[in-house]
């Protein structure tokens, strides 16, 4: 089990803390690298506002602008998404994942995590983490008058099913592979 601290699953306040300043990340080239890895281009960053799910449930996450940065960088094994919800916006419908793990990370801005237990405002500095297989619906709302920025990783798993706990909404497996086919829980399709 991964250490958890907070009654929320929050992993730490000021995730920035848990790694003292003098540490220095480095890493032996191998060679399965096929040369230097380049700088991420944030301007060729594949940008999407809203969501893939059917009305009336892409209502309240319209607004919401993500950034896919992992894609820009050519990763497939996991996903890393820079997202801004404006005022009044929620980043989805409260979900969690039968396999994928998912971290997110606040940079600006205040939000609320909703999750089962309840709810808990987060800021810059903070971060949480789900684990798959963890039924534990959650999503951001930006309460405030401020954008709420962050970035959220989850890896890509093709038997990946995500299940919302407060809408008659379901995603069969497949979404990794970029099949995305929202149905209602019974199956029928929307």
């Amino acid at each position: 089990m991964a250490p958890v601290l907070g009654r929320f699953g929050r992993v730490a306040a000021g995730c920035g803390d848990l790694v003292p300043a003098r540490t220095r990340w480095s890493f032996a080239p191998n060679d399965s690298m096929s040369g230097p890895m380049p700088k991420v281009d944030l301007s060729k960053a594949p940008q999407r506002t809203g969501t893939r799910y059917p009305a009336p449930f892409a209502e309240p996450c319209k607004a919401r602008v993500l950034k896919a940065l992992g894609d820009a960088a050519g990763l497939t094994q996991f996903g890393v998404n820079l997202v801004r919800l404006p005022p009044g916006t929620w980043s989805s419908q409260r979900h969690s994942h039968s396999h994928e793990d998912e971290f997110l990370y606040v940079l600006e801005g205040r939000a609320t995590l909703v999750m089962d237990e309840g709810e808990e405002e987060l800021g810059p500095g903070d971060c949480v983490g789900w684990k798959g297989g963890v039924k534990n619906g959650h999503h951001l709302q930006n309460r405030s008058r401020e954008d709420v920025v962050f970035l959220v990783v989850g890896s890509r798993i093709p038997e990946d099913r995500p299940e919302y706990p407060d809408v008659d909404l379901a995603l069969p497996p497949g979404r990794a592979g970029g099949t995305f086919g929202f149905t209602k829980k019974d199956g029928t399709p929307y």
